[in-house]
C-alpha cells in the first residue's frame, strides 16, 4: 500500500543526482513527472526487494522481542520495564538489517531506474555521466540480477552502502517505538479499569493495536527524517 509514498520519497531525495539541477521538486510534482514517465507501475518498482527487506525485518524484529525482552530482564532485572523494551526493539532491528540493508540499496536503486524507456533516455544518461564521468549501471531487470550486478561491479560494500547510517537511524527508533508502545498499553489498560463498571465503551483489540502502534512509530518521526537527512543511505550511482 505505502511503496508509491517510499518511491516518490526515493526520488526526491536523489533527484540532485540524477538531474544535476539545485531546485527540488514538491511531492506533488515528483508524482506527476513519475506518472508522466513510467505509468503507474513506476511507483511499484523495487517493490519485491521491499517487501522480501520487510519479510526480514518484521520476522527478526518480532521474533526475538519478547525472548530478548525476558532474557535481558532475567540477567539484569535493573533493566526491566522500559529498558529491557527499549534493547530488546533495538536488538530486533539490528539483526534484520542484515538483510534489510541489502534489499534496501536494490530497492532504491531500482525506484531510481524507473521503467527501462525512463532509464535509457538519453537525457538521463547525459545528465549523470557529465558530472561523473564514469560509465552508468545497466538497467535491472529484477531483484537477483540487481543483486548480483551490484555484487560484480561493488563487492560486499555496494549491498551494504550506508549500512551504519541506517543502523544509526533505525536502531534508537525500533528501540523507542516498542518503548512506547508499551508505554502506551500500559495506560490504556489504566484507563480501562477507571471506567465506571457496566461501562457501554468498548475499543477492539485490533482497533487499539492500530491506534497505539501509530502513536508509538509516529512520536518519533521527526527523529528518523532528522537523521535520514544527515546521515542519508545515498548508494553510488556510477562504477568506479
Amino acid at each position: 500500500m505505502m511503496h508509491p509514498v517510499d518511491t516518490l520519497k526515493t526520488r526526491i531525495q536523489s533527484q540532485a543526482i540524477i538531474t544535476g539541477t539545485k531546485g527540488q521538486k514538491s511531492i506533488l510534482q515528483m508524482l506527476q513527472t513519475v506518472l508522466a514517465s513510467d505509468g503507474i507501475k513506476g511507483f511499484y518498482r523495487g517493490i519485491v526487494p521491499g517487501v522480501t527487506g520487510s519479510l526480514a525485518t518484521g520476522a527478526t524484529y518480532f521474533g526475538v522481542i519478547e525472548s530478548t525482552k525476558q532474557l535481558i530482564e532475567d540477567v539484569n532485572p535493573n533493566l526491566g520495564g522500559h529498558w529491557s523494551h527499549f534493547f530488546a526493539g533495538a536488538i530486533g532491528d539490528t539483526l534484520g538489517s542484515f538483510v534489510y540493508v541489502p534489499c534496501e540499496v536494490i530497492k532504491q536503486r531500482m525506484q531510481v531506474q524507473g521503467t527501462r524507456s525512463s532509464w535509457c533516455s538519453t537525457v538521463l544518461k547525459e545528465n549523470i555521466s557529465q558530472r561523473s564521468g564514469a560509465q552508468m549501471y545497466g538497467y535491472y531487470t529484477g531483484m537477483l540480477q540487481a543483486g548480483h550486478s551490484i555484487w560484480k561491479q561493488n563487492g560486499l560494500k555496494g549491498l551494504y552502502a550506508g549500512y551504519w547510517s541506517t543502523l544509526a537511524r533505525d536502531v534508537p527508533f525500533a528501540g523507542l517505538m516498542v518503548t512506547f508502545y508499551e508505554a502506551f498499553k500500559d495506560l490504556s489498560e489504566y484507563g480501562k479499569q477507571r471506567l465506571p463498571s457496566g461501562s457501554i465503551i468498548h475499543i477492539s483489540n485490533t482497533f487499539e493495536g492500530l491506534l497505539l502502534g501509530g502513536l508509538a512509530g509516529g512520536k518519533f518521526e521527526l527523529y528518523v527524517k532528522f537523521i535520514s537527512g544527515h546521515l542519508s543511505t545515498f548508494f553510488p550511482l556510477t562504477k568506479k
